[in-house]
């Protein structure tokens, strides 16, 4: 079909003119499958025509489909409300009534092999995404401010939590979100209750959970958009879906598996009697903690105060003192034996140098006779008649002219 051309205010198109154009592109569709889940059957006696109600678990979305019966009975003859198919189908837009509804010409309903090998392929492409990564996994805080608990209205699993959450802390709080927990809606709901406890600043941690059942009764909780909205969630998720060896795809996307709705309880909120008693575990061990490092110190300081030197502090001072006064003497003694034989050495060499000295030679009666240039007279030949000559004495000098020189 080829584009027609706009119309302008001044030519608009009648709604059937949109309808027929609506219709004809929708009809150049041509023949697809279809999965979803049965909302609604309508079989009438005697009709050859069967309604069905299709709704997509993932979305608020669902399409009205028309088949024959004997189509129906051949393809799926035992199916009922909840069940999983996927048909061959039309789209067919009526445009009297402007609806899209789908006519079917095979419908298969989805068996459990079927089924269990769709899960493990979506496990394997979720897996490869990253959700499953223990590394991005949260631990929920030791005692959380207030529990979102997503649960169905007035079922075992929300009187489980409940119950024993308040049985082991008295005070914990709760925001719960009863939801269709099974079904075609369960999957929209689950998700919208996600988003509204997830954006509750008071809510630290989420609880999914519903008692056991059937693959097919858990499988909203496998479906590919709640897993996404669990990973996107910032508040820690505990997963508390059916029994322990019941695994759905969520189960692997939350922080926290816990095997029962019981067991989910014990795991976000600590027991009050385990805590008092740990408490008391725990002071008891710094009682005797603080008690043995007090009597270690105490008999440190009664080794200390034994010792001499703080039980007569003086004792040391004592020696000291007497220590002072033993270099003191000593130096004194060496000292004078110093001084004395420096005395000695001095005294000696005066004696020696008094004994080399020309005054000792003059004392004896001696004179030392020098010419007027102060040359030592030794011989006679060094002087001549009429020179005058100095005579040194023990005491004074005398002045002498030569009159004549002998030599022997």
């Amino acid at each position: 079909m080829t584009d027609a051309p706009r119309s302008t205010p001044e030519e608009p198109w009648p709604v059937r003119v949109v309808s027929q154009k609506v219709g004809a592109w929708i009809a150049k569709l041509g023949w697809v499958w279809v999965d979803g889940q049965v909302a609604q059957i309508s079989r009438r006696p005697g009709a050859g025509t069967v309604f069905l109600t299709l709704r997509d678990p993932s979305a608020d979305l669902s399409l009205t489909v028309t088949t024959n019966r004997d189509v129906l009975d051949a393809g799926a003859p035992e199916l009922r409300e909840g069940a999983r198919v996927v048909l061959h189908a039309k789209p067919e837009f009526y445009a009297a009534r402007g609806t899209l509804s789908l006519r079917a010409d095979e419908i298969r309903q989805v068996g459990l092999g079927e089924l269990l090998a769709r899960l493990e392929k979506l496990k394997k492409l979720l897996a490869a995404e990253g959700l499953f990564d223990r590394a991005r996994k949260r631990r929920p805080p030791f005692l959380p401010q207030r529990i979102g608990l997503i649960t169905g209205r007035a079922s075992a699993a929300e009187r489980d939590v409940l119950t024993n959450a308040r049985r082991r802390w008295p005070a914990v709080e709760f925001r719960t979100v009863n939801v269709a927990v099974q079904g075609p809606g369960a999957v929209s709901q689950i998700v919208d209750a996600l988003r509204v406890l997830d954006a509750d600043e008071h809510v630290d941690v989420i609880v999914l959970a519903r008692g056991g059942g059937g693959i097919e009764d858990l499988l909203p909780f496998s479906d590919e958009a709640l897993c996404r909205a669990v990973f996107a969630c910032r508040t820690p998720v505990v997963s508390a879906i059916g029994h322990e060896t019941d695994t759905p795809l969520v189960d692997y996307v939350a922080d926290v598996r816990a095997s029962t709705p019981t067991d989910a309880a014990k795991r976000v909120v600590p027991d009050l009697a385990d805590e008092v008693r740990l408490i008391g575990q725990a002071r008891s061990r710094l009682e005797r903690a603080v008690r043995n490092l007090l009597d270690r110190e105490s008999h440190r300081l009664a080794l200390f105060r034994s010792r001499p030197v703080l039980a007569r502090p003086q004792v040391m001072v004592e020696q000291r003192a007497v220590e002072v006064t033993a270099l003191r003497d000593r130096s004194i003694r060496s000292l004078t034996h110093r001084l004395g034989a420096a005395t000695d050495d001095l005294a000696h060499t005066v004696a020696r140098l008094r004994a080399l000295s020309p005054a000792a030679t003059l004392d004896r009666g001696y004179a030392i006779v020098q010419r007027a240039d102060g040359h030592v007279v030794r011989a006679a030949g060094e002087v001549a008649g009429g020179d005058p000559l100095r005579v040194r004495l023990a005491e004074g000098e005398l002045t002498a002219t030569v009159q004549e020189t002998r030599t022997r």
